[in-house]
């Protein structure tokens, strides 16, 4: 028994290896070209801290797993087959959503597959957080961030009525008595949305809050980014009213950008600490 018991702890890490070896090999022209749309697309810029907070998650549950029974499920066959049609439908299309998908997926499935489905259930989370780092496709973006263009636009003119300056809006746009602003695609408050979203789900797993409560905490997000990108954009008209439309622009504009990030950051703490008294 206990040579088997050896043996066994030994072919562990061994088959572990060899799978890792294998989803590198396949998976790493896929992830160069992640690494490529981190390095040109804002909106994306985190993604670099996706895996690496994946791995803290990993590393944390790593007693608990210890304790866990190993009981393999061919279940995960079915998944890793199907994260592997999904590879092989992105490659046909050129969809890179897709293609980066399916390591989502084919990690489900092996997991499920040589540890069981209660192991599965517990490293559902880190895994799929991994989906933070994958950008969606530029259409899905498009068709969310136009409507919360209109939507901040609309909620920044009311904000800048009520302060007492005369606006008018026409869709994403607000004329000032001095100059005119567009609210653009970098400023509808997506970009905040995504990262806080990945950062309220950081934040969620490694609470001691209870299920709803990290559920409230993780989509207080929502809320927060908007909050946030309103008072950005309240700033920034009333800057310009003030100074001309060159304040919307340049440094200025992009340290806003981290300063809201910041104001964000500092409110779903807010939430989180609430939340656990």
């Amino acid at each position: 028994m206990s040579a088997r018991t050896n043996y066994e702890s030994t072919l562990a890490p061994v088959l572990i290896g060899v799978v890792l070896a294998a989803l590198l090999v396949l998976y790493l022209p896929f992830l160069k070209t992640l690494v490529a749309a981190w390095n040109t697309n804002d909106d994306y810029s985190h993604g670099y801290f996706i895996p690496a907070i994946t791995a803290y998650m990993l590393y944390t549950l790593r007693k608990e797993l210890r304790l866990m029974l190993v009981t393999p499920g061919n279940g995960g066959l079915l998944t890793i087959l199907a994260g592997l049609l999904i590879l092989v439908a992105g490659k046909i299309g050129s969809e890179f959503f897709l293609q980066r998908l399916s390591l989502v997926v084919v990690l489900l499935g092996i997991v499920h597959f040589l540890y069981g489905f209660n192991q599965l259930k517990k490293l559902a989370v880190p895994i799929l957080y991994l989906l933070f780092m994958i950008p969606l496709p530029a259409i899905i973006w498009n068709k969310i961030a136009f409507p919360m263009q209109l939507f901040g636009s609309y909620l920044t003119e009311q904000v800048i009525y009520l302060i007492g300056i005369p606006v008018y809006r026409e869709g994403n746009v607000l004329h000032l008595a001095e100059t005119t602003l567009e609210v653009v695609a970098a400023c509808s408050g997506l970009r905040s949305l995504v990262t806080l979203f990945a950062l309220g789900g950081a934040l969620a797993f490694f609470s001691d809050l209870s299920m709803l409560k990290k559920w409230v905490l993780f989509l207080a997000a929502a809320p927060i980014a908007i909050f946030a990108n309103i008072i950005r954009l309240t700033a920034t008209a009333i800057l310009a009213q003030n100074y001309g439309s060159e304040v919307a622009h340049g440094f200025l504009h992009d340290f806003s950008g981290i300063l809201i990030f910041v104001l964000g950051l500092m409110l779903l703490i807010a939430v989180n600490r609430l939340l656990a008294k």
